[in-house]
Order: C-alpha cells, then sequence, then structure tokens
C-alpha cells in the first residue's frame, strides 16, 4: 500500500444521489437516507459527526463515484431526519439497529464503514455488534466519549482556545460554569423558543471554533447554521450526560469483538476536540488497524492533511471486493 499522505488532491466532483427516501424506525423517529455513486459498486456508509451535525452534500465527495454504492444518512434527531433535536428514543444503541434496518432495506450483504468524530465513535460500536456485515472502516478523530473525554472537550480544550471557552463559559452564570454540560442541557429545554437556539447555537460555535488546526470562520459558520446547531446541541448534551447510553468504558472494552475487521484511522496531530491518545489506544487494541497520523491538522475532514489521506485510502481500498 502507498503512504496515503503522499498525494495531494480535492474531493470527488459533487454528484446528486440516485435514490433518497425515509425509513420509520421508531413511533417518534423518521430517518433521511440517500445513495448516490454506482448502484452495483461496493457499499460504504457514511456516518456523520455529532452526535447530531447530520450529513451534507460533502460526504458524497469522499468516494470514487465510479467505484462505490455510496449510503448516507441523518441518525435520529439531526438533519433531515425527523424530528430535529428529538431526544427520546435517542441512544447508541439504537443507532447501531437503525444502521442494520438501513442495511437491510437497501439489500446490501456487508459494507464500508467511513465516520469521523462521532461517526467513529458510532462506526465503532456498530463493528462490535455487528463485525461480520463490516468489509472495514475507515474511521476519522477517534473518540469514545468516555467521561475523561467529555470533561477535556467541555473544560480541558480552554488550556488552548481560552477565548471560545470564555465566551462558551459565559453564557451561563457564573455559579452554573462547574456543570456547564447540565446548565447548557436545562436551557436546551427551556419553553423558551429563543432561548433554546440561542443556546444551541453557543454551544455548537464553541466546537466550531476549536475545530481546526488554523481559524476557520467558514467552519464557524457552519456550526452556528440553526439546524446543526440543535440537533448537534441537544443530542450532544443528552449523549455526553448519559454516558452516551451504554456502560462506562464500554467500547473500549469491547475491542476484541471487532479484532478481525479491516480497519484505517486517520488522526489529526493536533485535533483538540479528540485528542490522539485515544486513537492510539484504540489503535493496541485494534489488531488488524493502521493509524495514520496527519502531522498539520486539527480535527474537521476539510482540513487538506485529513482530507488528502481519507481520499487516498478509500482509492487504496478499491481493492476490497465483496
Amino acid at each position: 500500500m502507498t503512504d496515503p499522505l503522499a498525494q495531494k488532491r480535492d474531493f470527488w466532483p459533487a454528484i446528486e444521489p440516485y435514490n433518497t427516501g425515509r425509513l420509520k424506525v421508531s413511533d417518534q423517529h423518521e430517518l433521511y437516507y440517500e445513495e448516490s455513486g454506482n448502484p452495483d459498486g461496493v457499499p460504504v456508509v457514511y456516518l456523520h459527526g455529532g452526535p447530531g451535525y447530520g450529513s451534507s452534500p460533502t460526504g458524497r465527495r469522499f468516494f470514487d463515484p465510479a467505484h462505490y454504492r455510496i449510503v448516507v444518512f441523518d441518525q435520529r434527531g439531526c438533519g433531515q431526519s425527523t424530528p430535529l433535536g428529538e431526544i427520546r428514543d435517542n441512544t447508541t444503541t439504537a443507532l447501531v439497529e437503525d444502521m442494520e434496518k438501513l442495511r437491510e432495506m437497501l439489500e446490501i450483504d456487508r459494507w464500508m464503514l467511513f465516520g469521523g468524530s462521532w461517526g467513529a465513535t458510532l462506526g465503532i460500536a456498530y463493528a462490535q455488534a455487528h463485525p461480520k456485515r463490516v468489509l472495514t472502516a475507515v474511521l476519522r478523530g477517534i473518540f469514545l466519549a468516555s467521561k475523561a473525554e467529555v470533561d477535556w472537550f467541555v473544560y480541558g480544550v480552554r488550556q488552548f482556545y481560552p477565548e471560545p471557552w470564555e465566551e462558551f463559559a459565559s453564557f451561563v452564570p457564573e455559579e452554573e460554569r462547574d456543570d456547564l454540560l447540565t446548565a447548557y442541557a436545562k436551557r436546551l429545554e427551556s419553553p423558551d423558543p429563543e432561548l433554546r437556539k440561542a443556546t444551541a447555537i453557543a454551544w455548537s460555535r464553541y466546537e466550531g471554533c476549536c475545530a481546526t488546526l488554523l481559524p476557520s470562520e467558514e467552519t464557524v459558520s457552519g456550526f452556528e447554521d440553526e439546524t446543526v446547531a440543535v440537533g448537534l446541541a441537544r443530542m450532544e448534551t443528552s449523549y455526553f450526560l448519559n454516558e452516551i447510553y451504554l456502560p462506562p468504558n464500554h467500547l473500549m472494552d469491547n475491542m476484541h469483538r471487532m479484532a478481525d475487521v479491516p480497519g484505517v484511522m486517520v488522526q489529526g496531530r493536533y485535533d483538540m476536540p479528540c485528542p490522539p491518545h485515544t486513537a492510539m489506544a484504540v489503535h493496541r487494541r485494534w489488531p488488524a488497524s493502521k493509524l495514520i497520523i496527519v502531522p498539520d491538522a486539527g480535527h474537521m475532514f476539510t482540513e487538506p492533511g485529513i482530507r488528502d489521506a481519507l481520499l487516498n485510502t478509500m482509492d487504496e481500498l478499491k481493492s476490497v471486493r465483496l
């Protein structure tokens, strides 16, 4: 395999889906999904971040559309899935089950997993539950949502991003700043729609400010989009307060379940929301994985080094067959 960092390039050209639809997965939740690329190609499912960020058209552009059958969907409560921001009946286990329902409905036997940040978390949870359904997993910005990782995101990142953190913390009264997660979650449940909106944008803006190696107003603006912010803030606070609805250390303790699943992890050296030590810890417990550290990148897939490594990896994986 050639060095996936060696070739510099741009995303594949923009494409439109050849199939879109909605999948009812519970009494409350209905998912948006789409397919693009080659209907007879190797299936790959794109797992967006957050939890709650939702997908975007850029998600289709990591894959050669002549080779891959590209499946994109919005997880419960975010993006074009409905109802937006709904945290009831919304757990990691439910999302894994949703993926199985989608795979079966689309009559896919095995597929590749492609996800970053929370998408990597969900990819690991799925691969542990259904290893025989995974051809390979390409994961970026590894995050297991442990209490230590969440505490780092809510408080630790201020060591490197003090100005965004001060703005983030000052949104709530000083007496509530010892538990910012609860303070934000409480306001996201307010009967005042304007307070809910402002709270969601403040939470999401903080994440956007810390997500790239170099300042990016385009990234921050994307995080401030109301649909993105509402899904992201409500899902993240709900999942983080409840330890992603799994027992403590569940994902790390169950890495043996996916030991034989081939995988590639792409990690920015200066990823602030998801520091590289988690990727290294996962790599040690995942014998079939390869870890690529991008030396000049933060967290976002739009950063040149991250983008190039992911695109080049997916080209290398064209040798994988069903």
